[in-house]
């Protein structure tokens, strides 16, 4: 498979370009050299065809050819907010929420929150995301990178949520919930808000103000989820009916 590398940068065919440090020093660990192929994209849609013209000590070169309209996205556009898990298992969510092809990931401060993030440490954590999203996408052969919005209090994101959108709004919840697999087999919407709680879940309270708040409680089954799975599960769900031929 050709190297796929996510750059910051306007692109054009015909340009020669020099990699950003992390991507220059990513070509030189891979051994690539000069006339090696690879493939760019910045964000901005589809993907452009390179190749190597120079690598030296601590620069590589590359010369843009031809741009290549493919998208490899989800017919829905999913926004993926939930409660943060603990310890490192954000950042894997992050990863396999941006290889089902998630567009948005809202990190969420709950009740039952155990990670708590707030003021410059909140900063530097969104930014590390928003790198993982974009290691992601150079793998699953994604051309547009999900983005990570800042982390928000439940209470406050769900006060923010427009009024009278168009987007299919879904709770994750054991309570009285109506099975995914018949909510998606009735509705294949353009746009999907998910939302799902950390560990121990959404609280009573929080999960009746997102009712109020024009949300549908969906369940993925009998068995519980861990709070990192089961977002991840209803974005696998989402994206294998959208596979599958319809009736």
């Amino acid at each position: 498979m050709t190297p796929r590398f996510f750059v910051d940068l306007p692109l054009a065919g015909g340009h020669v370009l020099d990699l950003p440090d992390d991507t220059a020093r990513h070509v030189q660990v891979l051994r690539l050299q000069p006339g090696s192929p690879l493939v760019l994209f910045n964000g901005q849609g589809g993907e452009w065809l390179a190749h190597i013209g120079h690598v030296g000590r601590n620069a590589v070169q590359v010369r843009i050819g031809t741009h290549q309209p493919v998208e490899r996205e989800l017919a829905s556009h999913v926004t993926v907010a939930l409660g943060m898990p603990a310890n490192d298992r954000m950042d894997a969510v992050i990863e396999k929420a941006t290889e089902l092809g998630a567009a948005v990931i809202q990190p969420l401060v709950t009740e039952r929150s155990v990670l708590r993030l707030a003021g410059e440490r909140a900063v530097r954590k969104r930014e590390h995301w928003q790198g993982i999203a974009a290691s992601a996408c150079e793998q699953c052969g994604r051309n547009r990178v999900p983005r990570i919005e800042p982390v928000r209090a439940f209470d406050e994101w769900l006060a923010a949520l427009p009024a009278g959108a168009h987007e299919a709004r879904w709770m994750l919840s054991l309570r009285g919930a109506q099975p995914l697999a018949e909510r998606l087999e009735a509705q294949q919407p353009a746009a999907i808000v998910s939302l799902s709680g950390p560990e121990g879940g959404l609280a009573a309270a929080e999960e009746i103000a997102a009712l109020e708040h024009g949300f549908v409680a969906v369940s993925l089954g009998v068995r519980v989820l861990r709070a990192d799975t089961a977002p991840l599960a209803l974005l696998a769900a989402v994206g294998l009916g959208q596979a599958l031929p319809r009736p």
